[in-house]
């Protein structure tokens, strides 16, 4: 059968097999899920769906990525006891993934996006390990593996009983690498870990008096780079709004007093610096604040934010933050480690794009009208927010799994804890 001689090519093909020289952690006692993310635009998602197994239902995970985590943002956290247990995956061959699996011991296994293990498939359910995609793009083999397998991706789909496909157009890639009617959902993204940061609310309130009833909007997380970009966009807001403040956060905590010393005596700005215990008053025309471990506090003081980085060498902080707390964005053109959410806000028009410093400066005074910010404060926040449905689908097909019982067909319900598979 073609398919047989896929996976035989496959293996044969697969080069000497890497034996793993480091332990991997220990596996704490009793169930325990694997998930997988191929890259780092999964991991936020599946940080989330990870906590919540964990707190809801006592179940520790193991999380392996083929990527390492990227950006300030990323969620995981080896000091939370909630957080997964990290780890690199087995090599595709026959004895790394058994030797992994001997080690976990998974009642179930749950991949994202789309990459094919076929080895690890294969071993998964000739053990009877339940197999799960989830968060689905398009199905592709693992990176560096080329080469002519007959029938390959139909047959390591196969073992997923079934896949849940982000949109149309990926539920039509995993139809046409072979994937029935029956065993395929479009369910939309998955919902990512809270975003939305704390703040001291003593700050808070404090300095929402300081600033009374003046406009404001945040730089955030800004390099030097664009440092002259968002002043000179400052600069020609004022004209619109005459009392308008600027939070400015410089990437770099260290340039404070040399950008403080920049902006009062080479170019006659009125400062105030938080690293001195400052408040803003009714002169204030920038207000700096070094550091980024404020930024909930600054999201809920400013109503439009340009998130730094995101016109020189990729945007620094995740979009999804400022989105979670209802700011109206300003994005430059380069992503960081942020695509996902730059595709989620651009197709809901739930962010504005800026390609250069005109750009900013025109989408600052355009912000500043309080409808037009609303607006794109509300679609980002909508945004967000979304995917919870999905995700609390995700969770009650692992825990059917994990109890034993079948799946229900697509556009059937999900049987509640305690009662009989659907078939």
């Amino acid at each position: 059968m073609s398919f047989s001689l896929g996976l035989t090519l496959y293996r044969l093909t697969g080069g000497r097999e890497a034996r793993r020289t480091e332990p991997w952690p220990p596996r704490p006692p009793g169930r325990l899920v694997w998930l997988h993310s191929p890259t780092a635009e999964s991991r936020p998602a599946l940080m989330k769906l990870a906590r919540q197994l964990n707190e809801e239902d006592g179940v520790p995970v193991l999380l392996t990525s083929s990527e390492a985590p990227t950006g300030p943002a990323d969620p995981a956290d080896p000091t939370d006891p909630a957080a997964p247990i990290a780890a690199t995956p087995p090599v595709d061959a026959a004895e790394a993934v058994r030797a992994f699996l001997e080690h976990w011991q998974p009642e179930v296994a749950v991949f994202a996006e789309g990459e094919l293990r076929p080895m690890a498939l294969e071993t998964l359910a000739r053990r009877g390990i339940p197999r799960l995609l989830v968060d689905g793009l398009a199905p592709r083999l693992i990176a560096g593996r080329r080469g002519w397998f007959p029938g390959l991706h139909a047959h390591a789909l196969g073992r997923f009983p079934m896949v849940l496909a982000r949109d149309a157009a990926a539920a039509h890639a995993f139809r046409k690498a072979g994937v029935a009617p029956d065993r395929l959902r479009v369910t939309g993204p998955m919902e990512e870990a809270s975003a939305a940061l704390p703040c001291n609310e003593r700050d808070r309130v404090a300095l929402a008096a300081a600033l009374a009833t003046r406009p404001v909007w945040l730089a955030a997380d800004v390099p030097e780079a664009e440092e002259a970009l968002v002043v000179a966009a400052h600069r020609e807001a004022l004209k619109l709004a005459h009392r308008l403040v600027l939070i400015l956060a410089p990437a770099d905590p260290a340039r404070g007093a040399v950008l403080a010393d920049k902006l009062e005596v080479e170019e006659g700005w009125r400062v105030a610096r938080r690293a001195l215990d400052q408040e803003p008053d009714a002169e204030t025309e920038v207000y700096l604040v070094e550091g980024g471990s404020e930024c909930g506090l600054w999201y809920r003081l400013a109503p439009v934010v340009y998130l730094g980085g995101g016109l020189t060498e990729g945007c620094r902080r995740n979009p999804m933050e400022a989105a979670a707390l209802g700011s109206a964005m300003l994005l430059g053109p380069r992503e960081g480690a942020f695509s996902r959410a730059y595709g989620r806000l651009a197709r809901a028009m739930a962010a504005r794009m800026v390609a250069s410093g005109g750009d900013l400066t025109l989408g600052v005074s355009d912000l500043l009208a309080p409808d037009r910010a609303a607006r794109q404060a509300q679609a980002a926040w909508a945004i967000a927010s979304e995917g919870s449905e999905v995700t609390q689908q995700v969770l009650g097909m692992i825990r059917a799994l994990m109890d034993g019982m079948p799946l229900p067909a697509p556009g059937r319900a999900l049987p509640a804890p305690g009662q009989p598979g659907l078939a």
